[in-house]
Formats: structure tokens, C-alpha cells, sequence
């Protein structure tokens, strides 16, 4: 492993409030950007793939706007029966996806990538991994799913369920490696990349 002596500029390529505050547990400090790409999926493109490539291309574009810097992209794709469920931007939609969902398993992919654009390491410049976390649904009617709904109005969220606030009320089993994966960015990992990057955790 190699360390390099001064910490870089760490950036998170995100405009999600979760990632960073999951981010902030770490107590290194790091700034916030949004990347602007089509986060359209490919044709035939697997829901593991759809994650890892959008991350891998969230840091490159924050990359490519900041010289030197280590820059975290993150991205989770949600699938039922091997197909993709995106964000479903309406309360119609949110309410088809998890009536699809009840009684059901989902996976969520939830995709890591650190890219390390100093010019001076040895280190690899970029690492990407992807978390998957199995969630079951509980069976629950119509009528409580629409109620969830209209209170948390996760419309903009893949599977109509943020677990970190009422969703979980909706889930009955997660099962996962990294207990920060659901949420959207799985820290063990993210630990374990910034360390073959020589970012120091407890001696600064």
C-alpha cells in the first residue's frame, strides 16, 4: 500500500442529502458536486451494469472539472426478476412499482466508484464495486401503500421506498454485506477504497 503524505481534495459526486450525511461519518473532510450525464439505461443492459457505469461515470465527469482531486461517484438500480426499476416520478407510478413489489424480494445494486486523479500515485486511479442488498416487501393493501405514499412522496427514489425514513415501515427483510449500502453509498467498501488510496482515517 502506498500512502501518500497529504490528504487530497475528496469530492462527492452527488446531490443526494443521504450520501453525504452517510459521508460525514467518516469525519474527512469533503465538498459536494452534481454530474451532469444521461442516466438513461443502455438496451439490454444489466441492473448491476446500469450502476457501476453510472458511477464510474458520475466521478469522471466531476473529474474532469477538478484536476487532482479523489472523487466518489455513486449510483443504486433497483430490479424485480432481473429487470431494471427506475425513480417513477409520479404518485401513479410509485403506487404500480410497489404493489409489483409487495410479498416480493428486490435487489438493490448499489454501486461504488473512487477515481484518483492525482498525477503522482502509483495506487489504482480507479475502483469500482458494486453492493447488492436483498429487500423483501411486506404484503401489505393498497390502501397502506397509497397512505405511505402521500406522506414520504419518494417519487424521486428507485422502488418508491427510502429506507432511511418511513419506507422501512414497508420492508419486512434486508440482507446485505454493508449495512450503509441501502441508502446509497456502502461505507465498508468506500473505507476500504479510500484506504488503497492512502487517505488516513485516524491519524490526522
Amino acid at each position: 500500500m502506498v500512502f501518500v503524505p497529504s490528504t487530497p481534495r475528496l469530492i462527492l459526486g452527488s446531490s443526494s442529502i443521504y450520501r453525504s450525511e452517510l459521508l460525514s461519518r467518516l469525519r474527512i473532510p469533503f465538498e459536494t458536486m452534481i454530474p451532469a450525464i444521461d442516466e438513461t439505461p443502455r438496451t439490454g443492459e444489466a441492473p448491476e451494469a446500469t450502476a457501476c457505469r453510472l458511477a464510474h461515470e458520475k466521478a469522471m465527469a466531476i473529474a474532469q472539472q477538478v484536476p487532482g482531486a479523489l472523487v466518489i461517484g455513486a449510483d443504486q438500480v433497483a430490479s424485480l426478476d432481473g429487470r431494471q426499476i427506475g425513480k417513477p416520478g409520479s404518485h401513479d407510478n410509485a403506487l404500480r412499482q410497489l404493489q409489483a413489489m409487495r410479498g416480493r424480494e428486490v435487489v438493490f445494486h448499489s454501486a461504488l466508484c473512487l477515481y484518483d486523479a492525482r498525477p503522482q500515485i502509483s495506487t489504482p486511479k480507479c475502483q469500482v464495486e458494486n453492493i447488492s442488498t436483498k429487500v423483501t416487501f411486506r404484503d401489505l393493501p393498497d390502501a397502506e401503500l397509497d397512505a405511505y405514499l402521500r406522506i414520504e412522496q419518494p417519487y424521486d427514489c428507485a422502488g418508491s421506498a427510502k429506507n432511511e425514513a418511513l419506507g422501512i415501515a414497508i420492508i419486512e427483510k434486508i440482507a446485505s454485506d454493508d449495512p450503509t449500502a441501502l441508502t446509497g453509498l456502502p461505507l465498508i467498501a468506500l473505507t476500504s477504497m479510500l484506504r488503497k488510496a492512502g487517505v488516513p482515517f485516524f491519524a490526522r
